[in-house]
């Protein structure tokens, strides 16, 4: 994989002189005390300010700071009026956009696409702190104020909305939120690099518009450079009869004619190799308004986006919109663990902005005594963005850097009573796993290291990790270690000794894990492990949490209404949980988040983890809203509020047998005073869980009816994977 400048070697920017800031700006009361006359750089966003590292406006401020640059902060504008986007003045050098640490329709609505009343992102939880496609919004009312500042938009709402896309909420195919927002440059995935790269180039004279070869960034333009050959995405991946993963280390097919577009090469394929600069190759996506029409052609393009996205192999795509292009440069270089570290170990004052006085910041309170060690994650899990956004390549920090930062939270943060809430990250148990061989790694076009199998080229030796968990819990003042973040069980499973320092150490009566399901049809589709590896790892954990004389928990969470999904799923499902005596408090209904695998199988019908076209195999989905919540209610079979909708289902998939009051059936015949009543649309128990990204931090539980678990399970940790 190609190297990149180290981030930190960058000649600090002049008004070094004036930083750190204690906390970054959010007034002009506040700049005026720094002795600041403007900032270089205004971040907007739709969370409150948190100073802390597991939030995006604080890391790529503290980043920018680092360099020299002054760094202003608009937290939850009013974008009613411009007045809010002018209160810091205009920046010296750009304005950065982010919807903060979620998407704000995911924020902002339920799976049923009810709007939330509350927002963890917000003091005091209150819901309403920023509007839908809040991105778009903050770019145009920035344009208002100041219309030749430019404009960089980036975080998870605008990674995830790069390339035509369909929206759930509007049940429509939208185009790039880069013509949307009418931004000038969009940063997509982890920004760091990308925009340290920025700002210094700016600085130092260059116009926006003059970068456009800046990796891990989306551009807008009119056709390609004449020395670029462009390749129609069709003849890479040609629909047709379904075959297995290309071969990475093969030539691609080839070219027999070539014709003129925007002045740049159209190759067309046979079966000759093909010899061309993949640094000077783009894939031209079908454009906007073929996708827009053609779900088949949305799921192909769905399936060509994914192949592209490892930094060691990735081209540059375009996209038609109109009479212009989306031009998607590759990924940007993962970080190297030094550079990782110094991120992490930049001046936060780890608590919110003083301006919020009193006020409790859900997700902060959730993750205030927490500790990310790593980014990215290889599983590929289709209906999760944090592949998309952060990439396959696991960027670990050091041992070092982590028990430092473990110090920092014992001897500065108020309220810490020597219990850590979390070492982990999108996965709990990725830290420094890698390919083998690093020549692989960077040929391979897998969606996933460990679907359908896990890779024989893959390291799984958990031994870094398991020195990291003993060296933390042994530091002074440390009471408690626990891990709170997503699992990946089949990993798991290959180093029992990391199992058994898990189970004898780090759990707090229960730990989470997410099979998903029990059938084999949506995990195919979910590219999840089979229930046997769930199997393997609950008698490793029973075992181990016995010899450790503890009474412990497995939790499993699982999804309903996934693509992939029938009914007769679901009802296998709910017998599953009814046998092992698990009764859902708080389940996850399936939401098509823009971008995701799983979206496109949602949205056309098809299954672009293989070749697709009109004939290829066709993706069963529960759509309509009384079919999810079937699905969900199939979760929630103990619930009494859905036992009428689940003995009509049953009744006409011919299960009868299932209603009545012995242990194997599923619901009772008998209905309690004053439940299901409602004749149509009844009511839900439970809350839905949303469809979770990196740093999301919303309540959920799901515990076992029938099993005595801890006190400590009312109270969650978030789910990062």
């Amino acid at each position: 994989m190609q190297n990149a400048r180290d981030i930190f070697t960058y000649k600090p920017y002049w008004p070094a002189r004036l930083l750190p800031a204690p906390v970054l700006p959010m007034t002009r009361a506040e700049m005026d005390e720094l002795g600041w006359d403007s900032c270089d750089v205004i971040i907007v966003t739709g969370d409150a300010y948190v100073d802390h590292p597991s939030f995006g406006m604080a890391v790529i401020g503290r980043a920018l700071e680092a360099q020299g640059f002054r760094v202003g902060i608009i937290a939850q504008p009013d974008w009613r009026s411009v007045a809010d986007f002018e209160k810091l003045g205009k920046p010296n050098l750009f304005f950065g956009i982010t919807a903060g640490n979620m998407d704000s329709m995911v924020n902002r609505y339920t799976a049923d696409r009810k709007i939330r009343s509350n927002d963890a992102y917000t003091p005091g939880g209150e819901g309403g702190k920023r509007p839908d496609h809040s991105v778009t919004v903050y770019a145009q009312r920035c344009r208002e104020a100041y219309a030749d500042s430019p404009v960089i938009i980036g975080g998870i709402e605008a990674s995830l909305r790069r390339i035509a896309h369909y929206d759930y909420w509007q049940d429509k195919v939208r185009r790039s939120v880069l013509f949307d927002s009418k931004a000038d440059l969009l940063i997509y995935g982890n920004a760091e690099r990308q925009i340290i790269d920025i700002a210094h180039r700016l600085a130092k004279g260059a116009k926006i518009d003059q970068l456009t070869d800046i990796r891990g960034t989306a551009v807008v333009r009119n056709g390609l450079p004449a020395e670029w050959v462009e390749i129609d995405s069709t003849h890479i991946d040609m629909p047709g009869t379904i075959t297995p993963h290309p071969n990475p280390y093969a030539e691609q097919t080839t070219a027999c004619e070539t014709t003129a577009t925007n002045t740049a090469k159209v190759v067309r394929f046979e079966h000759r190799p093909l010899k061309h600069d993949r640094s000077k190759t783009a894939i031209r996506l079908p454009d906007y308004d073929a996708v827009k029409s053609d779900p088949v052609l949305y799921a192909h393009a769905s399936r060509v986006f994914h192949l592209e996205t490892n930094p060691g192999n990735a081209r540059v795509i375009v996209q038609r919109h109109g009479d212009r292009d989306i031009w998607i440069n590759p990924p940007p270089i993962p970080l190297t663990t030094k550079e990782l570290d110094r991120v992490f170990e930049l001046p936060y004052t780890r608590v919110p902005h003083p301006a919020y006085g009193e006020s409790k910041i859900p997700a902060y309170e959730m993750i205030r005594f927490s500790i990310n060690i790593m980014r990215g994650c290889f599983g590929g899990c289709t209906f999760c963005s944090i592949t998309e956004h952060e990439g396959r390549i696991i960027q670990s920090r050091s041992q070092e850097s982590i028990l430092a930062e473990i110090e920092t939270i014992r001897d500065k943060v108020p309220g810490f009573t020597g219990v850590i809430s979390d070492l982990g990250g999108p996965t709990a148990n990725m830290y420094r796993l890698a390919c083998k061989d690093e020549k692989i790694e960077s040929a391979c076009r897998r969606l996933s290291c460990v679907f359908p199998d896990i890779c024989s080229n893959l390291n799984t030796d958990h031994q870094p990790l398991i020195d990291l968990y003993r060296k933390a819990r042994a530091l002074p003042g440390i009471k408690k270690i626990l891990i709170g973040s997503g699992l990946r069980y089949d990993l798991a499973v290959k180093s029992p000794e990391y199992v058994k320092e898990l189970v004898t150490h780090h759990v707090g009566g229960y730990l989470k894990i997410a099979p998903e399901h029990t059938e084999a049809a949506p995990l195919s589709k979910m590219m999840k492990p089979g229930m046997g590896a769930y199997d393997q790892f609950k008698q490793l954990f029973e075992k181990f949490s016995k010899e450790a004389g503890k009474e412990q928990y497995l939790i499993p969470y699982f999804i309903a209404a996934h693509p992939g999904t029938t009914d007769e799923d679901m009802l296998q499902l709910a017998l599953w949980l009814k046998r092992h005596g698990f009764r859902a408090d708080q389940v996850q209904t399936f939401l098509p988040s823009p971008m995701a695998l799983a979206t496109a199988m949602y949205y056309s019908g098809k299954n672009p983890l293989r070749k697709v076209s009109s004939t290829s195999e066709t993706v069963t989905t529960a759509k309509g809203l009384r079919q999810r919540r079937l699905h969900k209610a199939f979760l929630r079979y103990h619930d009494p509020e859905n036992w009428p909708l689940l003995r009509k289902a049953l009744q006409q998939m011919g299960r009868a047998d299932l209603i009545g009051n012995s242990k194997h059936q599923l619901i009772p015949t008998w209905q309690p005073k004053g439940t299901g009543v409602q004749s149509t649309g009844h009511k839900q128990g439970g809350k839905t869980r949303p469809f979770m990204t990196k740093h999301t931090v919303l309540p959920e539980l799901a515990s076992p009816g029938k099993q005595k678990i801890p006190r400590s399970a009312n109270k969650r940790t978030p789910r990062k994977s």
